[in-house]
Order: C-alpha cells, then sequence, then structure tokens
C-alpha cells in the first residue's frame, strides 16, 4: 500500500493587491495552510508529499521565505516521509527559477545520497522510489509555456517496467476543455490521462478540488490548499490519495482534508422584511467571522422606504470579516392601490412608467431585463419625490 498526501497551488508569497491592509495577513494564511498540509501528513503516516506546482507564487521571493518552506520539508523528512515537488507556472524552471536560485533539498537537511526531499527539473522526469516501491513521472519545462504535452512520453507498461508497482505522474496544468484551455501554458487531455497507464496522476494549476478517471488512471486537481482570491470557495483542501495493492486488484481511494481558515457563505435577505439599514447592518454583524468570505445579496421587492447604501454597509463591517460583499438585487414594487387620474402628474407618470416596464418584462433579455430593472427604480423614486420625499440618490 501506498498513501500520499497530494497539494498544490500554494502560491507562497502572493502579493494579494486587490486586498490592501490584508494582504500580509492573507499571506500568513496561506503559510498556514501549507503547515497545516504538512501536520496532517504527518498525524497520517503518509509515504509520500506530492506539490503539483506553484508551491511559490512567482520566481522572486526572498531567502527567508524559502527558508521557511524548507523548514517544513524538513519535518517531513524527519517523520521519514519524501516530498516531491514539481515546478508550475508561477514558479516555472525558468533561468530565473527559484529552483535554481535556492537548493531547497539542501536548506531542508537532504543530502545528495537520499531521496527525501526531490524538486523536479528537465533532467529528472522520472523518480524512483525505491523504499516505497513506486516511480513518480514529472515532465518539466525550462519555460513556463510547454513545447507540448508533459504526458507525452509518459506511456507506463509493467512489462518493461517491472521495478515499482505504483507509478504516479505530477502534472501542472489545465485538463483540456475545447474553446476554454486553448491558451493555457500547459494541457493534457483525457486520452493521454488514459494512454498513460499511471495508477494516480496528481494535478495542478486549477484552485478548485475535483477528481475523475480516465482509462485506468485516477486523477484529480488538489485545489488550492488555502483560497489565493477570495472568491475560490472550491479551494481549502489537500487530497489523501491511498493506493492498496490487495488480493482483488489495485484500487485507488482519494479523501478531501481541510486545511484552509477561509470560509464562504452566501446570504440572501428579504428587503421587505428589512425595517431600514441598521436593521441590515445589525444582521450581517451577527455573522461576523474574520475568516469568513460572505456574499449578503437584498433580494425580493423593495419598500419605497427603505433606503440602504451597500457601500456603506460594507464600509461599517470592515475588519468584521475576511470580505464582505453586499449586492442589492431587490425589485422596487409596482404602484399598489388605485392610480390617480392620469390628468395629474402623479398619475401620468405612473402609468407612463409602469407601461414601459409591462412592455420590457413582457420580452426579457439581458438588456430589457436591466432597462426595466432601472425604470423600476425610476418609478419608486418618482412616487418618494411626488409625495414629497425627500430622495438621496
Amino acid at each position: 500500500m501506498l498513501r500520499l498526501l497530494h497539494t498544490a497551488d500554494v502560491h507562497l508569497g502572493a502579493r494579494h493587491a486587490d486586498l490592501g491592509d490584508a494582504a500580509t495577513a492573507q499571506r500568513e494564511r496561506q503559510f498556514a495552510a501549507f503547515k497545516a498540509a504538512v501536520d496532517l501528513a504527518i498525524e497520517r503516516k503518509v509515504d509520500l508529499f506530492l506539490v503539483a506546482g506553484d508551491l511559490f507564487d512567482s520566481n522572486t521571493q526572498p531567502r527567508r521565505s524559502v527558508e521557511r518552506v524548507a523548514a517544513e520539508l524538513a519535518r517531513l523528512a524527519q517523520s521519514k516521509i519524501r516530498s516531491v515537488i514539481v515546478p508550475g507556472t508561477h514558479d516555472c524552471y525558468e533561468r530565473a527559477s527559484i529552483y535554481r536560485a535556492y537548493d531547497l533539498k539542501a536548506l531542508a537537511g537532504s543530502t545528495p545520497d537520499d531521496d527525501l526531499v526531490t524538486v523536479i527539473t528537465p533532467d529528472q522526469p522520472t523518480l524512483h522510489l525505491p523504499t516505497l516501491d513506486a516511480t513518480v513521472h514529472a515532465t518539466v519545462f525550462a519555460t513556463k509555456r510547454a513545447p507540448y504535452s508533459p504526458l507525452r512520453d509518459v506511456h507506463v507498461d509493467s512489462a518493461t517496467e517491472p521495478r515499482a508497482t505504483w507509478h504516479v505522474g505530477v502534472v501542472h496544468g489545465a485538463l483540456a476543455i475545447p474553446d476554454r484551455t486553448d491558451r493555457d501554458e500547459v494541457v493534457v487531455t483525457k486520452e493521454e490521462i488514459a494512454a498513460s497507464g499511471l495508477d494516480y496522476l496528481a494535478l495542478g494549476h486549477w484552485h478548485s478540488t475535483q477528481r475523475g478517471k480516465a482509462g485506468s488512471t485516477t486523477y484529480a486537481y488538489s485545489g488550492a490548499p488555502e483560497p489565493v482570491a477570495v472568491d475560490q470557495d472550491g479551494a481549502g483542501k489537500v487530497l489523501v490519495v491511498t493506493l492498496d495493492d490487495a488480493a482483488g486488484g489495485k484500487s485507488v481511494t482519494v479523501e478531501e482534508a481541510a486545511v484552509g481558515r477561509t470560509t464562504f457563505e452566501r446570504l440572501d435577505v428579504d428587503a421587505a422584511r428589512l425595517n431600514g439599514q441598521p436593521d441590515l447592518v445589525a444582521k450581517l454583524q451577527a455573522k461576523a467571522n474574520p475568516d469568513l468570505v460572505l456574499e449578503a445579496r437584498l433580494t425580493g421587492v423593495r419598500p419605497d422606504e427603505l433606503d440602504v447604501d451597500p457601500g456603506e454597509v460594507e464600509e461599517q463591517l470592515k475588519g468584521s470579516f475576511l470580505r464582505l460583499r453586499v449586492r442589492d438585487q431587490s425589485m422596487p414594487a409596482l404602484s399598489e392601490g388605485a392610480i390617480p387620474s392620469a390628468d395629474t402628474i402623479t398619475g401620468a407618470f405612473i402609468r407612463d412608467v409602469e407601461g414601459r416596464i409591462a412592455e420590457l418584462e413582457a420580452d426579457p433579455s439581458d438588456a430589457t431585463t436591466l432597462e426595466a430593472s432601472e425604470l423600476r427604480d425610476v418609478l419608486r423614486l418618482g412616487r418618494l419625490l411626488l409625495a414629497g420625499h425627500e430622495v438621496s440618490l
């Protein structure tokens, strides 16, 4: 039996320019998730720790950051867990690669004579680990864009490669999807995966966990262990993979394990039940959590008197969440009760606007839906103004 932990897309050192003052904290969260993955590997007593690319967000990192990573790899080595790292597209093995600038193996205390820490390079596309009865296949290129598929030359044949029971592939790239991945730097197809003969293919590049099978090969994306962007609600996990060669034949079991701290939630708030902006602030404040990315949406029919500024709400609750986004998707009501005479300004206005809204909503499209929504706002504001209310725009 072989047990491995599969992670990828850690993106240590990411700048997070969109997070402003929270960028430093998010970088620490990403490192904490990597450390949690190492903790889990030691706790589960896995045999192999795989990083399928983009361990670092770029090839420009300070030495202290590389040393922090090396210290974690050293912890794995001390537990006799072998680590295999494949450069990705952010930390690709170009001339200025971080893996050329620093000897990660030596920094982790591993020696040239052992196989406890290995960074795959173009000169070493396969790594045989006799202690684990396994071979790792990972074609790496010296450029960000691959000149050909990294699985082109991977065709495991037990008749010609009898020295290992288990054959594990590691690729940082996109699974081919017509018209969607054509411009990606590295692309592999399901047909290539099926033809590889691998027992398991560890994929990186996509930040959400997903898995599948092609031929006899089980493949999976581990996703990022901590979201790199605050809209990646499929991230936050690593995969613990068990390859078993029991009497009934080979089997591969993939288990998801959470290591990230960030959580995501979408909350719909019925505008008709709100008593004003302070009421909305109170409802959201009740969910305050520095690890939560909350998307709150105002829905339903909005009373004319309800005055909510989403930007103000977000500013008031700044610091209560990792990120808060408030969107007003509520719909202003049409006029209720008897409409004033068409001879009056109010009556003429309401009839004219509601007539146009009815025409637009009868033949909905993206453009007409948007215009109808805008006209409902016009109707609401017009009613308020004609009734003598002050309206802030």
